[in-house]
Formats: structure tokens, sequence, C-alpha cells
């Protein structure tokens, strides 16, 4: 590939400022994070105004309502996006901490110190809010970040990024701790993926599927992140109905277009006759369609699609939901683990056998007892906001947050010992 000057200066400047950034204390980091809120507070509405120009341009392009949704910002949002970052301003430094330490026989001291990752690209789509929330993260774990945002939010993205680069030169900081891709020019991702591993440590794709396989493929650079969100509900035989009723509505209709809404809802065919209708009636009084197996025509009156096997499969982000009468836990763990993303699943029961066994037994990287799936969410954790979820087996997993953006390395204190 063509050398891409632009991006390798982009590279080469986040170089610099990581070495610039490790030498920042605490206070200084969390200072920049206090002006970066003032900013947020008293240029609200350039942000709204840059907000209302990606929103023109989504509809105008017949983008779908989900992800105007996702897109937009306001007085409300901006509030969210700012309390987020004050409490992550509290949270402890997560650099420096000694994880473990011990003493050999030859009394040579050995620790293991978190450290920064290093330089890290974040590829995401709609949300303007992950701006503010990577660059807040990242920067107050030592990171380094590399914003490439998606064109449906170029407006609202590059005023926080700016905003974020102002609040650093204010307080006399490396303005390159943070950039935006100021480009709409695709080739501008791959060459980032590609050509620069030289300068970055890791990517964060953060999206829909099509933006993830593109970054699975192309990167050659380490990859922490989530395919797609195919949640599960499962309602057991001993769940109790109205927990279920409310675990269900929550978990699929408090916002259909996040990667925690729940896509499937399994039922054990032992609480059928009490359990299904209920619930189902509440979905449907909702707005939200149903998409059922054979065994679960029979609860509903009215039409009803009978689901097919693609449907197991399908992360809808709308309201709609497939649901599967199961022969109890061990089918809903073979169905889970069979057609899941190892996202989120949540089991609803009074019996802590039945909900131990799923909980060990699901592949997901956050598994839920008598609870929302909607809980996915770094923000929900504790860890006042997120970079993303991941669903990968090795180190992070399930809501990244300040202490999943630190690697570690082992630190040896001797007094002149040496290897026999």
């Amino acid at each position: 590939m063509t050398k891409n000057l632009y991006m390798e200066k982009i590279g080469e400047k986040a170089k610099i400022a990581s070495l610039n950034l490790s030498n920042l204390s605490i206070d200084k980091r969390n200072s920049v994070l206090k002006q970066f809120s003032h900013y947020l507070k008293t240029n609200e509405q350039l942000i709204l105004n840059a907000n209302k120009k990606d929103i023109f341009n989504a509809k105008s392009k017949k983008i779908k309502d989900s992800m105007i949704d996702r897109l937009k910002l306001n007085t409300k949002k901006i509030l969210q996006i700012r309390n987020a970052i004050k409490k992550i301003i509290k949270f402890k430094d997560p650099v420096g901490k000694t994880l473990s330490s011990w003493k050999r026989p030859n009394g040579l001291i050995i620790k293991r110190v978190s450290i920064p990752i290093g330089i890290i690209g974040v590829i995401y789509e709609s949300r303007p809010n992950v701006t503010s929330d990577v660059s807040a993260l990242c920067f107050k774990s030592g990171n380094v970040v590399i914003l490439r945002g998606g064109s449906e939010a170029f407006h609202s993205n590059k005023i926080l990024a700016k905003l974020f680069k102002r609040a650093l030169k204010k307080k006399k900081c490396d303005e390159n701790c943070v950039q935006f891709v100021e480009s709409k020019d695709r080739s501008h991702v791959d060459y980032l993926l590609s050509e620069m591993k030289n300068y970055i440590d890791l990517i964060i794709p953060r999206g829909g599927k099509e933006l993830v396989k593109k970054v699975l493929k192309k990167s050659a650079v380490s990859i922490i992140g989530h395919y797609e969100g195919l949640c599960h509900v499962f309602v057991d035989r001993d769940a109790d109905l109205s927990t279920a009723i409310k675990v269900v509505k929550n978990s699929k209709m408090r916002n259909v277009s996040i990667c925690g809404a729940a896509e499937t809802l399994l039922i054990d065919k032992m609480c059928l006759k009490t359990h299904c209708k209920p619930i189902l009636d509440q979905l449907s009084k909702l707005g939200c369609k149903i998409i059922g197996d054979k065994t679960i025509k029979k609860f509903i009156s009215g039409k009803m699609k009978i689901a097919r096997e693609k449907d197991w499969k399908t992360e809808y982000l709308s309201p709609i939901i497939s649901v599967k009468s199961v022969n109890g836990v061990t089918e809903a763990i073979d169905h889970i683990n069979k057609y899941g993303s190892s996202h989120t699943d949540s089991i609803v029961t009074k019996n802590r056998k039945t909900a131990k066994k799923f909980l060990s037994n699901i592949n997901s990287s956050i598994a839920i007892h008598n609870a929302s799936t909607q809980f996915a969410d770094g923000g929900e954790f504790g860890f006042g906001a997120e970079v993303g979820i991941s669903t990968n087996k090795l180190h992070p997993r399930g809501p990244i947050g300040l202490d999943q953006l630190t690697t570690y390395k082992y630190i040896l204190e001797g007094k002149g010992q040496i290897r026999k």
C-alpha cells in the first residue's frame, strides 16, 4: 500500500504524545478532564449545531431511525456525558498500581505493576458520546488515542474532539494525546488497520457487524471488541412471573438499538401455560413484534410469524424478538452457546442451583441472574463510561473501563543478585 502521509503524521505525533503523557501526574490528567467537562457546558450550543448537521445529512440519506436515535444529541445527553466524565475523574489512577508482589529465596523482590497499553486506535459508528467517553478513559489511563468516527457523526465527533484538544492546550499538555481523523476518506481506515502497527498497540472497533468484520479482516494490530449483541433472556420453570415480565420488557424494550438489548427469549416448556402469554402480551402492548416457534404460536392470539433458523442468529436492533420454547436449562444453555455472540445473557429463576448451572456454563462475557441484559454497560458497572464491550476470551472481557485499558510489566528489585 502507498504510504499515507496524513496518517503517518498522526502516528508520529501519537508516539511523541505517548512519551509526554507518561510523565503527567494523575492530578494533571484530572485537571484536563475537568476543563473538558467545562468546555462541554460552555459550548453546548456549538455541539448541538454540529449535531443538527449530522442529523440532517442522516435523514437525507434515509439512514434507519435506530441509527439516528444513536446519533442524536440534546441537553440531557450532553449532561450525561459530563456526568460520566465527573465519575471518571473520581476514580483512582489505574496506572502504577502494584497488582501483586513476592520475594524470592535469593532476596529478589518481583512486582507486577499496571501500565498504559500505549497508543489505541478506536474506530466507531454513530454515537458521538463515544468520542468523549473514549477520549476521557484513554487519557486518564495514560493512553494516547486516535479516533476515527463514522461519517454520519462527522461534525459532532469533530467538535467534541476539538474541545478535548482545547482542554489539553489550556492545561499545557500535548494536544496530540487525542487525535481525530478529520477526513471521511475510507482509505485512511484501511491504512490505520493494515499499515500502522509500528505506531498503534491496540485497535478497538465499536459499531455494527459489517464494521467489526472489516476490522477483523484487515487489522495487523491486536483487537478487542464484540462482533454483535445477540443477547438472550431465559425464563426458567421456577421464575417468578412478575420478575420475568419486568426483566423481559426492560431487556428488549428499554432501548432496542443498543448491543445489550435482548434479541431472543427462551421460555421453559414447564412454565409456558403460566408465563408465556402474560410476558408476550406485555411485549406486544409496547409494540414489539413476536417471531416464535410453533409451540409459542399456541399462546399468541392473532397472526405470528413462525421462526426460522436465521431468526435465532439475528440481531434486530429494533422492536422484534425471537421466542423459543426449550426443555429446561440445559437446552437453554445449548441454544445460547450455539446461536449467541458471547455478549450478555440472563436467566430469570428463583432456583439458585439452576441459576448457578446457567451462569457457569454459558460462554457469555456477561452472565446475569434475575436482571435485565441492558445492564451490559460500563456506566452501570460503575466504570463511569466504557470504550466498548469485549467478547474476547483473552483480557479484557466485558465492559472496557479504566482498569481494562492497562496492561502490566514486571519490576524486579535486587541488591546485586546474579544468576548461578
